[in-house]
């Protein structure tokens, strides 16, 4: 019976007149277009939306306070205001501001790199009892918000008498990353363990295996999580306003808060406010850009596992 209507199908499907058919495929052609102009107007819309905040700071770093405030908003300053960048970096010390904020980053992407790239590669490629409860415990402090740790640990830093030093920004990174160690030990399984298991057979010892294989096959990774840890600690503003008090160790979000909350000679200059903003975005802005591909491909990698 079903021979018969398949038989019965086929003729229909031959009998079919070939304008009819020219006609499906056009009308399915015309579906995907239609939809593929959907979907590219819904990104465009949602871009906009996006981007409007950006757009609105760097307009705003362009005008006078007087017409930040004016309605409708203009987003075109005529004209633009291009000495609220030099006024913006000599109204307070934007350069030192600026250096402590790199050293900060620089010293703590490199512990991040370094102590998680150590744990997760622990995690996934050593046997030892009880790996898979330890990495639990390691998630589930996680689930741990920072408000519950915050006074412990700033009664262990005042101990210490780490108070108005970069310590307590910089040390803990030294100690690994909850979220870095489970993104590394995800791309560290999707990787060949016969490449591991040959170096092992050629006398190669675990320290060998993660520096010459390991980490040389992890650059995107990597380079996902320095990009994650630069826009953290580069960013941080809680962090330096609990444990520094010096202005000469003021990271740039403290400066930005100084110039947004304190009035220079009866003025609050929300102008300069803005140009400052947009400086300080502007080194997130260039390394996002230069390693957006590794990014994109760590981020895609890490969520495919080996084993």
């Amino acid at each position: 019976m079903s021979a018969v209507r398949e038989h019965t199908d086929i003729d229909h499907v031959q009998a079919t007149p070939a304008s009819t058919w020219a006609a499906l495929q056009s009308s399915k052609k015309f579906r995907r277009q239609v939809w593929y102009a959907t979907v590219m107007a819904i990104l465009v819309v949602g871009s906009a939306i996006m981007l409007f905040p950006l757009v609105w700071q760097i307009s705003s770093s362009l005008k006078t306070d007087v017409e930040i405030y004016q309605w409708p908003v203009r987003l075109i300053p005529d004209p633009p205001r291009w000495e609220n960048y030099p006024d913006a970096v000599t109204l307070v010390p934007f350069g030192i501001y600026a250096l402590n904020t790199t050293i900060i980053t620089v010293v703590s992407v490199i512990g991040t790199l370094f102590s998680c790239s150590v744990v997760a590669y622990a995690f996934a490629m050593l046997r030892a009892p009880g790996k898979h409860i330890l990495f639990a415990a390691l998630l589930g402090t996680m689930m741990l918000p920072g408000q519950v740790t915050m006074i412990p640990i700033f009664i262990g830093f005042s101990k210490l008498e780490w108070i108005d030093t970069w310590y307590p920004l910089i040390v803990p990174t030294f100690f690994g990353n909850p979220f870095f160690v489970f993104l590394l030990r995800q791309f560290f399984l999707s990787l060949p363990p016969e490449l591991a298991d040959a170096a092992e057979i050629d006398g190669g010892n675990y320290l060998t295996i993660f520096l010459r294989i390991v980490l040389p096959l992890s650059k995107p990774a990597l380079a996902t999580v320095a990009i994650f840890s630069f826009i953290h600690h580069w960013n941080d503003f809680f962090g330096p306003l609990l444990y520094i008090t010096s202005d000469s160790k003021r990271t740039l979000a403290l400066g930005l808060m100084a110039m947004q909350a304190n009035y220079f000679g009866g003025r609050q200059y929300l102008a300069l406010v803005m140009a400052a903003s947009v400086l300080m975005l502007v080194p997130i802005l260039v390394i996002f850009f230069l390693a957006q591909r590794v990014f994109v491909s760590g981020v895609a990698l890490t969520g495919i596992t080996g084993r």
